[in-house]
């Protein structure tokens, strides 16, 4: 049973803009590291935040694309393109504009993959990842 129905059908989502995709794909990722965290360690909640923000800040998104796009096939090559090139109107304060569209880049991948339903694709990419390395 899926938790939340998906309904839109993947060419609606192509259609989409690619914030829209980045917007549902921070959630799902930081849902995927809350998740693991919890599974794998015993923090307390204080410490589970902090540790979280270490995987989903900016600056470590870009870094985690930069390491899967060679894995990457040339449909999530285009989506990532399409993420890193789409016009945010926001910027944190403590990355660079570069970084930040990268991260943008990296979540709408998330996000695609999540709205089209390659459930599978996105859990592959998301063991390849690797928790230890923060």
């Amino acid at each position: 049973m899926e938790l939340i129905e998906r309904k839109k059908d993947e060419n609606e989502v192509r259609t989409m803009s690619p914030l829209t995709w980045a917007y549902i794909g921070d959630c799902i990722y930081e849902l995927y590291i809350r998740t693991k965290l919890i599974n794998e360690t015993r923090l307390k909640p204080h410490m589970l935040h902090v540790q979280t923000t270490k995987f989903v800040k900016a600056s470590a998104q870009a870094e985690i694309l930069g390491k899967l796009e060679e894995e990457l096939t040339e449909e999530e090559k285009d989506i990532v393109r399409r993420g890193r090139n789409a016009q945010n109107h926001h910027l944190p304060k403590h990355t660079t504009a570069e970084t930040y569209s990268y991260a943008t880049a990296f979540e709408a991948l998330i996000g695609y993959l999540y709205l089209t339903k390659q459930d599978e694709r996105l859990k592959e990419l998301l063991l390849k990842i690797g928790l230890d390395e923060k």
